[in-house]
């Protein structure tokens, strides 16, 4: 099931056949579809849209281009429309400066005074923007300082760079991309779609316009928002499923739509791994992770009310052979439980599947003594986690608990290279982007003092 999160459905393009479109939309597995209001008019035929079909909802707003046209009554008729319990955002509202079919100065006001709306109703925002980088951060900025608690919104149709991608991020938006991603020419923007956080990241159509390959060239409709969703699952190295479901979680979190993931998680798919959750706990608090705040991955919640025993772990695998590779991973430290480790893996091992212990590499401070060669024949592959260049820069990111501070890094370094005695494959990990951390040194550590695979991820994007 995919979501369409901006269709056009209400205008003449489909005036012929709307049934229809929506009746392969539905058939194509979208499960929810949002109508766009772009003006007065197409607001309440979005709306109209949103109350007979309970798939369908709605949003209202004033394009840029349309600001122009703006008047006293036009706030009356969204501020009515918005208390519809089916028009769950305002939008689309932003800066166009491509076109400039409204002039800027009137774009910014009415851009300002439809967020300041948006507030005031408790809504979500529409954002749409071409050629207006500067002014649309600096705007958003006023209304969704760090920290804000109002609920911000869809960057729809991105088709920005890395750095507006990030400020948008940062205050909290939501990155959804439409047709345009698949185009032959469209690497850069590839390549930002690689970036975006799985909890950030929606898909679209923008229909009737920038139709997806393979269908390029003929009117856009919502049954197509499949093949975008296709190119973002390969370019992140994911499964459909995967951003089909992480999608679905980030629909209802931003608007309250379909269903929460339930807690509880023991096993878990991604790709084509299967991936065990043993507990939450751990023997670091690293500033970049959300164990203890939102537990979530790829539309999975880890969070434990309790820790599974061995034989609940074993049974929540279906068959072993059904996968690559089954991971002892989760939101907390597996060597923490290393005897449901050991005790699991063996069961795996007997059934014919390959083991993949991913770690913080505190393993032998934890248990007191040296644990890989428990492991050994055991684990087929063990991916620990560096992180960082130094101790000191260790400590403060990766902020292990008091009693391992001031020289748990020396021990992980250790850990690694004894790992290579024992273990088939090695490999250590940092996640990117952290401030006082040189990447480029950390895989020289690894090379040179490892001789070890080197992997370099960015947080929160595949697993």
């Amino acid at each position: 099931m995919i979501i369409d999160t901006h269709a056009h459905i209400d205008g003449a393009d489909y005036d012929e056949d709307r049934e229809e479109v929506i009746e392969r939309a539905r058939e194509s597995g979208v499960q929810y579809m949002v109508n766009i209001g772009c003006d007065v008019e197409s607001s309440y035929r979005s709306m109209e849209l949103a109350e007979q079909y309970d798939f369908i909802y709605a949003t209202a707003g004033i394009h840029p281009h349309d600001v122009k046209s703006i008047t006293e009554d036009t706030y009356v008729h969204l501020r009515q429309l918005l208390l519809h319990p089916k028009v769950i955002a305002l939008g689309e509202i932003g800066l166009d400066f491509f076109k400039n079919y409204s002039p800027h100065d009137v774009q910014r006001t009415h851009f300002r005074n439809q967020i300041q709306l948006a507030h005031d109703m408790g809504k979500p925002i529409i954002v749409h923007s071409r050629d207006a980088n500067e002014d649309i951060i600096a705007i958003l900025s006023e209304f969704y300082p760090k920290d804000s608690t109002a609920r911000p919104g869809i960057f729809h149709c991105f088709s920005g760079d890395q750095e507006l991608a990030d400020k948008a991020l940062e205050m909290g938006f939501y990155i959804s991309f439409s047709g345009s991603v698949t185009f032959k020419k469209a690497e850069a923007l590839r390549e930002v779609a690689k970036t975006i956080p799985a909890d950030r990241l929606l898909t679209e159509t923008d229909c009737p316009y920038l139709t997806p390959t393979p269908h390029r060239g003929k009117r856009n409709e919502p049954a197509y928002v499949n093949f975008t969703a296709e190119k973002l699952a390969e370019i992140r190295g994911l499964k459909i499923d995967d951003v089909q479901r992480t999608m679905a979680l980030n629909f209802f979190e931003l608007f309250g739509i379909g269903e929460n993931a339930k807690t509880g998680t023991v096993s878990y798919k991604i790709r084509n791994s299967l991936y065990l959750n043993l507990t939450q706990r751990c023997t670091a608090n690293c500033t970049f992770c959300t164990r203890l705040t939102k537990p979530v991955v790829q539309g999975y919640n880890l969070e434990l009310k309790r820790e599974p025993t061995t034989e609940e772990v074993w049974q929540s695998i279906d068959n072993v052979k059904n996968y690559d590779e089954i991971v002892f991973c989760g939101f907390g430290e597996p060597t923490l439980r290393l005897d449901v480790v050991k005790e699991v893996a063996q069961k795996i091992k007997d059934a014919g599947g390959r083991v993949r212990l991913n770690t913080n590499g505190h393993g032998n401070v934890i248990n007191k003594r040296n644990i890989l060669p428990e492991l050994s024949g055991l684990i087929d592959e063990i991916s620990v986690s560096l992180n960082t260049d130094t101790s000191e820069a260790y400590d403060e990111i990766c902020q292990p608990l008091p009693m391992f501070r001031n020289g748990i890094y020396d021990k992980i370094k250790e850990f690694i290279t004894e790992a290579k005695k024992y273990i088939p494959e090695v490999q250590a990990t940092i996640v990117t982007h952290q401030k006082d951390v040189d990447e480029a040194q950390c895989e020289t550590i690894v090379n040179k003092e490892f001789g070890v695979k080197y992997r370099a991820r960015r947080y929160n994007i595949v697993g």
